[in-house]
């Protein structure tokens, strides 16, 4: 983990900029960390400190982007907060807009590929650049997601072998890459938007739902059964 103070004091002055009041006399702490991947970064708050831990991949930015990191990061702490549109905010949102198209596609699953190209073809006229495909962990919770700073769809690898359900995910996570995330007047950002909702309401087998949800209580009831 590496701290610098720099980044301590331009998070100060990315506060002051972002926000009309004086900045609130805390400890300040900015750390790179090895354990994010791709340009993931997140804050720890309290009364006393405010810690910003980014992957150490922000090292090799500008001040301004970094800057524009904290000031979103900022707005996350105070969602309700009215702030300023700075030159650092908008560097940093249109940077994210576009950084999947900058992403390196080199991780590529033989089998979830078969499944983006089905899904690309029937639901995007296959038009949908492939990003990476990837299987994660045997997860009953987080059954698929897209990583925006990397490019990637993630899918549970419980559904290794089992391409209806592995479509219905891949689908989901596709429009992720389509539609984004949409920012609110307060810093928000929703990722299934009504848009997204609409588009997501087109997939052809209308039981894929009740399906996953068979599919994931069997896998459990197993699960539990050859654990005994």
């Amino acid at each position: 983990m590496q701290e610098t103070s720099f980044d301590s004091k331009l998070a100060m002055q990315a506060y002051k900029e972002l926000f009309s009041d004086d900045f609130q006399k805390r400890d300040i702490r900015v750390r790179y960390s090895a354990k994010f991947k791709g340009l993931n970064a997140n804050v720890k708050y309290s009364k006393s400190f405010i810690e910003f831990s980014l992957s150490r991949d922000w090292l090799e930015f500008s001040n301004d982007l970094k800057k524009g990191v904290f000031q979103h990061l900022f707005i996350k702490m105070n969602p309700k907060k009215e702030y300023n549109k700075t030159f650092s905010l908008d560097l940093y949102e249109k940077f994210l807009a576009n950084l999947e198209k900058y992403a390196k596609v080199h991780s590529i699953d033989s089998e979830l590929e078969e499944s983006f190209e089905r899904i690309n073809k029937v639901y995007f006229e296959g038009l949908m650049e492939k990003p990476n495909l990837v299987w994660g962990q045997k997860s009953f919770r987080k059954l698929g997601h897209f990583e925006y700073y990397t490019n990637t769809v993630v899918i549970s690898s419980i559904f290794k072998g089992v391409p209806e359900l592995t479509d219905y995910i891949m689908y989901h996570e596709l429009l992720h890459k389509k539609h984004g995330g949409k920012k609110t007047k307060s810093g928000r950002t929703i990722h299934h938007s009504t848009a997204f909702r609409k588009e997501e309401a087109l997939f052809e087998d209308k039981n894929a739902e009740k399906k996953l949800n068979n599919f994931l209580r069997r896998k459990k009831f197993l699960g539990i059964f050859r654990s005994d």
